[in-house]
């Protein structure tokens, strides 16, 4: 389908511009959320008409955004969930966690999830950086700090890899665990080492001569 563009839209193009554009997404996304018109005469007519209008709309909305993004941007948020050992979260930050998060203070412009940008569900701990898009030619950067603790959140916004510390913790505890076994082998080996030298020196004792009477009191006993 043909489109005239009414804002910028990313890898698509800017206000004016027309594209050609698969049929669900003009008409599940860009016709319905007024980002585009159909390209056909009559909409070519409207939106030369009134473009100058809807460029100075933009170029305000667009100052807008800029004034809030000093707000907003480059803001660390953070998040405490629960994981497993290996840093896995039972769950995963949402874009609605993010939302959340960003407008709990009230210090900053309201946040939509329209605007937040995630590929994907985190489910880790760590910091992520996710995009929040102001307006289409505004976007900033925030960071999501995922820790299972406050004081675990601290760490990571130091740079402190909380996932393979908490590795090098489970591996010294294996260590220290192997260690153990080892010792507990060792204080049996050294007590069976004792007994063996016991019998030994015992043995060692006997004399031949109660040998040879022993051996003579069982011919004549078998006499």
């Amino acid at each position: 389908m043909d489109i005239i563009l009414l804002e910028r839209v990313e890898n698509l193009g800017s206000i004016g511009d027309i594209v050609t554009v698969k049929n669900g997404y003009a008409r599940n996304f860009l016709l319905p959320n007024k980002k585009a018109l159909r390209a056909n005469a009559a909409n070519k007519k409207v939106f030369e008409a009134n473009r100058k209008q809807i460029e100075a709309d933009n170029e305000a909305k667009r100052g807008e955004a800029e004034a809030a993004s000093s707000g907003i941007d480059g803001r660390q948020i953070v998040l405490i969930r629960a994981s497993s050992a290996s840093g896995q979260l039972y769950g995963s930050v949402s874009v609605r966690d993010i939302v959340e998060a960003l407008n709990a203070d009230g210090k900053s412009a309201v946040v939509e999830k329209s605007m937040v940008i995630m590929e994907k569900p985190i489910k880790t701990l760590g910091v992520f950086d996710v995009r929040i898009r102001l307006h289409p030619e505004v976007s900033v950067t925030i960071q999501a700090n995922v820790a299972r603790s406050d004081d675990e959140a601290d760490l990571q916004k130091d740079g402190v890899d909380v996932i393979a510390q908490m590795f090098e913790e489970d591996q010294a505890e294996l260590a220290a665990a192997a260690l153990e076994v080892i010792d507990e082998n060792a204080e049996v080996d050294e007590e069976a080492k004792a007994e063996l030298e016991e019998t030994v020196e015992a043995g060692a004792g006997e004399t031949p001569e109660a040998t040879e009477t022993e051996e003579q009191d069982d011919t004549e006993s078998k006499e």
